[in-house]
């Protein structure tokens, strides 16, 4: 059993399981923390460090910060292509939809990702697990939504299967058929809802290829009805809806995240009062995903009216070639604190307690805690606060993932 010693400062928000009254960050400084195999058995102050952990394997923490390991609870990971010079168009003044409806946008990387083979998106999307594990990331949730047909959404989400075989890191998979109507499907909505219905969510059920069920409900995707039928069918099967929702217009999504009992409802920043009220008495998280409100020069979600609504506000990237195209967790979590005045303690709140919710593992991941597992994350920073506001490419110096130390 090792012993991680000379903590300089242990931040972690408390387990589920604590009073229900404490919900402020746990603060150690010159801590300890103790586990075995890949589970977490002891954190407190070195000094009360009991004796028998005395002899224990230690791990030099140098002074760093440590932190939970932090949760990615919203990306796009598996696609090939970028989409640059869309980027280039909004600067210039095109919007999403006007990309959108001019055959960009989604559409366009789901042509390049239908093109790839799955060893192509494998190699590419465990190249970018990589380069997250170095930042400190240690869950990843990822959806498919770049294949719209059977055969090219299993693709994807056999690509996370194999991921969660191979690779460390804890791969999360959703299934996003309806991200948005494919052309051979144009005019006939009904006709691809079926598909989805009777043909994909059957066929990822009976593989065990997902847990969730996302869909994207916008004007220009799908109507609230639509999901909710959609996610009629998820719940037969075994899989727990999420939603995009409410990210360039009001279409009633929190509260039909709240209706379908959604493990979260993501984007928001056009979420109304209503949706907000929905989703604090069902408990749904909200999930907030401010490099896609950069990128897209949205006005961010109503961060302290979802707070003092009591709703669990998460932090994610929502990673993808269009919108997002940056798995940089840290960085969204500066953003969350700038664009959206989110506090230090929040955010960091968001990325690991919250985040570990929004995929139903917060009795897991997410907090520091005895029988909790040992994902944490060590930081070349004074301070929770110093970390977030002195922005630097990465201050990650270990992460350590199931109690064992990540490399590759």
């Amino acid at each position: 059993m090792p012993v991680l010693n000379n903590i300089g400062a242990l931040v972690t928000p408390p387990p589920p399981s604590a009073d229900a009254e404490a919900t402020a960050l746990r603060r150690i400084e010159d801590a300890a923390l103790v586990w075995t195999d890949d589970t977490i058995e002891w954190v407190g102050p070195a000094a009360n460090l009991p004796e028998e952990y005395k002899d224990a394997t230690t791990h030099d923490a140098e002074g760093s910060l440590v932190i939970p390991g932090l949760v990615d609870c919203h990306t796009h990971l598996a696609f090939a292509g970028w989409r640059a010079d869309e980027f280039a168009m909004r600067l210039g003044g095109t919007s999403y939809q006007e990309i959108a409806k001019s055959g960009g946008g989604i559409l366009e990387t789901v042509r390049k990702t239908r093109a790839a083979s799955e060893n192509e998106l494998y190699d590419r999307s465990r190249s970018f697990l990589r380069d997250m594990a170095q930042l400190g990331v240690t869950t990843v949730e990822a959806k498919s939504g770049y294949g719209l047909t059977v055969a090219d959404e299993l693709k994807q989400l056999r690509v996370y299967r194999r991921l969660r075989e191979n690779h460390p890191l804890r791969i999360v998979p959703t299934v996003l058929g309806a991200h948005t109507v494919p052309p051979e499907y144009e005019g006939d909505r009904e006709g691809y809802l079926t598909l989805l219905r009777e043909e994909l969510i059957p066929r990822v059920a009976d593989e065990g290829l997902a847990e969730f069920c996302d869909a994207f409900v916008e004007e220009d995707a799908f109507q609230p009805d639509e999901a909710r039928r959609l996610f009629r069918t998820a719940r037969q099967h075994g899989l727990t809806p999420k939603l995009h929702a409410d990210q360039l217009s009001d279409t009633g999504g929190a509260a039909l995240a709240a209706e379908v009992g959604a493990a979260s409802a993501d984007h928001l920043e056009h979420v109304s009062d209503e949706g907000i009220a929905a989703m604090a008495e069902a408990g749904t998280v909200a999930v907030s995903l401010p490099l896609a409100t950069l990128y897209l020069d949205e006005e961010p979600l109503p961060a302290a009216a979802l707070h003092d609504a009591g709703v669990p506000l998460a932090v994610a990237t929502d990673f993808n070639p269009g919108t997002a195209p940056s798995f940089h967790l840290p960085l969204a979590m500066m953003l969350a604190c700038t664009l959206q005045r989110m506090t230090p303690a929040q955010v960091l709140t968001g990325a690991t307690r919250h985040a570990a919710a929004a995929l139903r593992r917060a009795d897991e991941i997410g907090s520091l805690a005895p029988d909790m597992q040992a994902d944490f994350v060590l930081i070349d920073a004074p301070s929770l606060n110093h970390w977030l506001y002195h922005f630097r490419p990465n201050a990650a110096v270990a992460t350590y993932v199931g109690g064992a130390r990540w490399s590759e």
